[in-house]
């Protein structure tokens, strides 16, 4: 039996960077072959991992080669999940449901990675991947932090808010929270944060409409009475898009937070 995360097939992709080099993967999540973006400095040396969840749904939200580059030339290597369903990737997207396990599977394949520093794997996710990060990391123990940036942390909040994203909502999820209410508690990383070792790192624009600064408030709220690392980066006069300056700071700013939190600084003994 193959293992999840395990890569199947990899190519060269062009990239925006004339030293890192970029890669279409297809790799195993639950036994489907799933497709994500590899992004590696273009040397020998060894680099702390890096997984990015991308936010949206099937072509809103699509991981863009010139962001994954960005990350990866503050020293990671990165890999960014499609998701099953996309681009060629096999199975149907479940906005945060079984589509869990493609970013689980993702975090194995960077442990698997010669040139990636298993102690030091970092996850990262942006909107709706902020509650495919948030499970990851509660299902993988060893990563060495978690970034969610303008993430989603309460689907039930997301309903509620997204009236936009109702219809797709039911469709993919099976029903409305009053008619369905485990299936969006079973994709609200609230409800599990117990489990979660890893310190988080907060980013949010008070301005966002696309997911309210609610989540963030939330998230942090709990994870303080649980006891649990956290720290918050709020902007008060940003959205969901952070302008392009203030990017790109935050980008140096959050890989060099990411960089501080190794294992051994916060590991239990």
């Amino acid at each position: 039996m193959v293992e999840d995360g395990t890569i199947v097939t990899k190519q060269r992709f062009p990239s925006p960077h004339p030293n890192i080099r970029l890669f279409i993967v297809t790799y195993l999540s639950q036994g489907l072959r799933v497709k994500g973006l590899l992004a590696e400095p273009d040397d020998d040396q060894i680099y702390d991992g890096f997984l990015y969840l991308r936010g949206g749904i099937k072509n809103v939200g699509k991981v863009r080669p010139s962001r994954i580059v960005q990350f990866a030339a503050e020293g990671f290597i990165v890999f960014a999940p499609y998701y099953r369903g996309n681009q060629g990737g096999e199975g149907d997207e479940d906005f945060g449901g079984e589509d869990r396990a493609d970013g689980i599977a993702g975090f194995t394949l960077l442990e698997q990675h010669q040139r990636v520093n298993p102690d030091n794997i970092h996850i990262f996710g942006f909107s709706r991947g902020g509650i495919m990060a948030l499970w990851t990391a509660i299902h993988c123990k060893s990563a060495a932090s978690v970034v969610t940036w303008g993430g989603v942390s309460d689907m039930f909040l997301t309903y509620m808010e997204r009236v936009d994203l109702r219809r797709m909502m039911k469709r993919v999820i099976g029903g409305t929270p009053q008619k369905v209410p485990n299936e969006y508690k079973y994709r609200t990383p609230l409800f599990a944060v117990d489990e979660l070792e890893a310190p988080v790192l907060i980013i949010h624009g008070e301005k966002d409409n696309n997911v309210s600064i609610e989540h963030a408030y939330k998230l942090e709220k709990i994870l303080k009475e649980k006891d649990k690392p956290v720290w918050s980066w709020y902007f008060d006069e940003f959205s969901h898009y952070f302008p392009p300056n203030v990017n790109r700071k935050v980008v140096c700013d959050l890989t060099q937070w990411m960089k501080n939190q190794t294992r051994k600084q916060w590991a239990k003994t």
